[in-house]
């Protein structure tokens, strides 16, 4: 009973694909938060430059 237990892989295949589903989300979220920090940058120096252009 016990031997059997351990040969039976079928649970197996719904934890592999719940690791790379878990993966892909972190990418996902590492590389959003990268973009967004980017972003704020980028529009924080274009609107220092605006405001310098203005006065």
């Amino acid at each position: 009973m016990f031997s059997r237990f351990l040969k039976d892989e079928r649970g197996s295949t719904a934890i592999e694909y719940g690791l790379i589903a878990a993966l892909i989300a972190v990418g996902v979220i590492v590389g959003m938060t990268a973009t967004g920090t980017s972003l704020d940058n980028l529009y924080d120096t274009n609107n220092g430059r605006i405001g310098a252009a203005l006065n």
